[in-house]
């Protein structure tokens, strides 16, 4: 569909809109809301400030206004924001957005004394006021969170200047993301029919999986020429974005940055490391694998351009939303009638914008607040992967139903780690149970070499990622420079070494690096392998076990922030403390490897 084809925002079927009503009713009331909340942050301050942990009754009382300051101020920046990508070209939107910015920034600062002030009083007062007061059982893992870290937070002066500091210490990312967004531009290519089209951000990848291979070509060399002439002002972004997490960690007084990413969480760095060891030791199975696609295309010399081209073609069949929603009910009835019975009351509800329309937001996403629905942005055009997309956003939206119904606000959350599980789970279960029912050769041989690529994607390569973060920070950490040369050369390096022998090398794939937003966003790619890891782990769980490792799950899904990632997962039986569920993973990769290539030889 065209640009010009598109809907406008008003000609679409209001039953295929999400119900974002229900959050506020009143825009009237956006502007005098948020000067009362900076008000009561002001009043906050002057009333806890010096006095924060002068009794248990006071402390109890800062953490609960604190948190209704927070809960209030959430609601509002989550109204504008899905306003805004409802119709990126409505100014109004982008401005209410921009203000919540500005009055979290300044909230940030008049509470930016809690902390320090909390860990001034020692550890045994505090754990005191917890056996003294019962309403503060609830904040009970928070404190003690906050306490272990203890030698990383800053005097109350300085937590204030870092505070006031955050909206420019983010101003890489904010760079890069204009850049990317905004300015760039990647020219026209020859599409399959022989006209001249734009190349965008978004149809990039579907014209690297056109069975055309100039088209594939035309793309990847007009994407990277595009990335090659800014390459040494985004290397100068980066640099200065990864300076910043190294001299952060510092101040904080982390051994690293890495260390420091990981912190939060208190995430071993051994989950880390065993991550990219276990990859590592199994990356001939991805050499395998490339070296599979390079025969089944008949090429002489295959390129990463040839990397993304589904290997099977299979006639093009539309599945409506309405089948969709059907399909996706069939694939988590293992999950049990509770969680059939919450999604439909959430699709009832309004949870989900289905259609793209003009100005909408690109791509797919689960967002809300703690008093909203768990709302679910689409762009949905009728297609199998589409209804993937649907399922994984689903997963994300359901855990943050259960939680925020079993969790109080402190907790209603739930970390990148463990909110990527509940998404590929979902995901892991439509791929099951379409494979279950397919009786048509090529279309098995379409869904498992679809399932080879969600593993390559996303276990193998955001662990490539991660591994480029990591000698990036480490390179900064040592003195150097991140220079445009060198982060080509390594990130070649990485490219050559994850996909062998059967990928010719080229000039181009060394600028990939590049186009990489999550790379603004220090150690956050590695929780997508892991999640992915674990979910398969889940996924297979609850097909051989039934029902009680559906019930173990479930009870995962309700958990929240209230305990670390790492002992969440547990609760769901994984312990991604051990190389174990990463292991399994390959060990399923394989499995699938097997089968798709005893299909394709056996056919050839």
């Amino acid at each position: 569909m065209s640009s010009k084809d598109l809907k406008t925002r008003d000609q679409i079927d209001k039953k295929y809109k999400w119900n974002i009503e229900a959050m506020i009713s009143d825009e009237s009331t956006i502007d005098p809301a948020l000067e009362s909340i900076k008000k009561q942050a002001e009043e906050y301050a002057s009333r806890f400030a010096g006095h924060l942990t002068e009794s248990a009754d006071t402390l109890l009382d800062a953490f609960k206004e604190r948190d209704a300051i927070w809960r209030d101020l959430e609601k509002i920046y989550v109204y504008a924001r899905m306003r805004r990508d409802e119709n990126n070209a409505e100014n109004r939107y982008q401005g209410m957005s921009d203000k919540c910015t500005s009055v979290i920034a300044a909230v940030s600062a008049c509470l930016s004394f809690f902390t320090p002030e909390l860990l001034s009083a020692s550890d045994e007062t505090i754990l005191g006021y917890i056996e003294e007061n019962e309403g503060l059982r609830e904040y009970e893992f928070a404190i003690r969170d906050t306490l272990r870290q203890k030698a990383h937070v800053l005097s109350e002066a300085e937590e204030n200047l870092l505070a006031q500091m955050s909206e420019v210490t983010g101003a890489t990312n904010d760079i890069f993301t204009m850049l990317n967004n905004a300015d760039i531009r990647f020219g026209t290519i020859t599409d399959e029919d022989g006209d001249e089209v734009e190349l965008t951000h978004g149809n990039y990848i579907k014209f690297m999986e056109s069975h055309n291979r100039s088209v594939r070509e035309a793309a990847y060399n007009a994407m990277y020429a595009a990335y090659k002439s800014l390459i040494n002002t985004i290397a100068s972004a980066y640099n200065y974005n990864t300076k910043t997490d190294v001299i952060g960690a510092r101040i904080r007084k982390h051994e690293s940055a890495r260390a420091a990413a990981l912190s939060g969480d208190n995430i071993p760095a051994e989950v880390y490391d065993n991550l990219v060891k276990v990859v590592n030791r199994n990356l001939p199975a991805l050499h395998r694998y490339s070296a599979l696609r390079k025969k089944m295309l008949g090429v002489d010399r295959m390129y990463m351009y040839d990397m993304y081209v589904p290997l099977i073609e299979v006639p093009e069949k539309a599945v409506p939303f309405e089948d969709a929603l059907d399909i996706m009910r069939e694939a988590l009835a293992p999950l049990g009638e509770e969680y059939i019975s919450k999604m439909n009351k959430g699709i009832s509800e309004g949870w989900i914008d289905v259609y793209e329309n003009k100005g909408k937001t690109s791509g797919a996403y689960s967002f809300g607040c703690y008093d909203s629905y768990p709302y679910i942005l689409l762009n949905y055009t009728d297609t199998l992967k589409d209804v993937f997309t649907v399922i994984h956003e689903m997963g994300h939206s359901m855990h943050s139903r259960y939680t925020r119904d079993e969790q109080p606000y402190i907790y209603g959350s739930h970390s990148i780690f463990t909110a990527e599980v509940a998404s590929t789970v979902n995901e892991s279960l439509l791929m099951q149970h379409l494979l279950s029912k397919e009786n048509d050769i090529e279309m098995r041989k379409y869904l498992l070499n679809m399932h080879l690529e969600e593993f390559r994607t996303t276990l193998f390569r955001q662990t490539m990622f991660a591994e480029f973060e990591d000698i990036t920070h480490k390179a900064i950490e040592s003195g150097q420079v991140l220079t445009a040369e060198w982060m080509c050369q390594q990130y070649e390096d990485l490219n050559t070494k994850y996909y062998g022998p059967a990928v010719e090398k080229d000039d181009t794939i060394k600028y990939e690096w590049a186009r990489i937003p999550h790379f603004y966003n220090a150690f956050y790619v590695y929780k997508y392998a892991t999640g992915y890891s674990a979910a398969t782990a889940i996924s297979e769980k609850i097909l051989s076990e039934g029902p009680s490792a559906a019930c173990d799950y479930i009870r995962f899904l309700k958990t929240g922030e209230s305990d670390y990632p790492i002992e969440l997962l547990k609760i769901a039986g994984v312990d991604m403390s051990s190389p174990e569920p990463i292991e399994k993973a390959m060990d399923t990769f394989c499995r699938i490897l097997d089968e798709f290539e005893k299909l394709v030889l056996t056919a050839n």
